[in-house]
């Protein structure tokens, strides 16, 4: 039979090396995982193993606290504690230097291991670190990638210039759908609101503007278009799911809303050069037709009554916010505001 301190499961106590009683257990999972909880209470933090690491190669409390980058107090201080933490004396002081006694001896060489651990541990952290920064997918709407993206990703590739970068292009409804899917790690988006199972953060404003030829009646007209003409006059548009297209119909839902598009094109260049060729009125962003105002290509129509501007946004899953090369596109929006 055995006796009562060997039963399956029960607590005793071991003399530790330096006189200070240890726990231990028998067989039982439950107690087993009650010493694992308390690890980080038993074990040193790897800065004071570092700093009896120093001590072992300089035999000098005051040097081991130069290396570590501390006050030869505070590594003195370190020190006692982590001996009162194991119960054991590790240094012994003298007016010649600091020795290591024989406990101390054992647990410098026990103090090697773990550091070389960590130290391996921080090494593949970094090589996965240095995975996931070496990529960046990036998916915007086609006003934002046409005419933004660009120079913010100039800029990105001046401070990562070992990322490579993926641009997918769609409206913002795509954008959404595939950040949800994990198939981009940053989106740019110009609807009213963040979509559904996203976060974001206004990194630019824009405004819509009505456009024609300069051969069409409108770029005659003295007077502004008003909102219910707009509404009625077959447009040439984005289609739906793109935030041109979103921003337009919330406009003139309280007007009858939208007639039926006279063309709905898939991209901003197609309802440009739609516009250009005289195909009737379009809606676009005031970013994208600069230089045909300017060369009178378009000819801008004033629209009264009606609020034609918008946020654009990047955006990610809830949750995730950006890190690595999609965190520092980022900064370098809200550093690069356009609109």
């Amino acid at each position: 039979m055995s006796s009562s301190g060997e039963h399956h499961g029960e607590r005793h106590e071991e003399q530790h090396a330096g006189g200070r009683p240890t726990e231990a257990y028998g067989s039982g999972g439950s107690a087993g995982s009650g010493v694992r909880a308390q690890l980080h209470h038993r074990v040193p933090d790897l800065g004071a193993l570092e700093l009896l690491l120093a001590v072992a190669r300089h035999g000098s409390l005051g040097a081991a606290a130069r290396e570590v980058g501390i006050t030869q107090p505070a590594a003195s201080s370190r020190i006692r504690s982590m001996e009162r933490q194991l119960g054991v004396a590790l240094v012994d002081r003298s007016p010649r230097g600091s020795r290591l006694t024989d406990a101390g001896a054992l647990v410098t060489d026990w103090a090697r291991r773990i550091v070389e651990a960590a130290e391996a541990f921080d090494a593949g952290a970094q090589a996965l670190r240095g995975r996931r920064d070496s990529r960046l997918r990036v998916a915007a709407s086609m006003t934002i990638a046409e005419y933004l993206l660009p120079g913010w990703l100039i800029a990105l590739r001046a401070e990562r210039p070992d990322t490579a970068v993926s641009l997918q292009a769609g409206n913002s409804a795509v954008v959404a759908e595939r950040l949800l899917a994990n198939e981009a790690d940053m989106g740019f988006v110009e609807g009213l609101a963040v979509p559904d199972g996203l976060d974001g953060v206004v990194v630019a404003h824009d405004r819509l503007v009505i456009v024609t030829a300069p051969s069409h009646p409108w770029a005659r007209r003295r007077g502004p278009v008003d909102p219910a003409e707009l509404a009625a006059t077959p447009l040439v548009l984005r289609e739906r799911g793109s935030g041109t297209r979103q921003v337009l119909d919330a406009a003139l839902s309280g007007h009858g809303g939208l007639a039926r598009p006279l063309l709905e094109l898939a991209s901003t260049t197609a309802v440009k050069a739609a516009a250009v060729s005289g195909a009737g009125p379009a809606v676009l962003s005031e970013l994208a037709i600069a230089e045909e105002l300017a060369s009178r290509r378009l000819v801008a129509i004033p629209v009264e009554g009606v609020e034609l501007r918008r946020d654009l946004r990047a955006v990610w899953p809830t949750g995730h916010r950006p890190t690595g090369p999609a965190r520092d596109l980022l900064s370098l929006t809200r550093a690069r505001p356009a609109g």
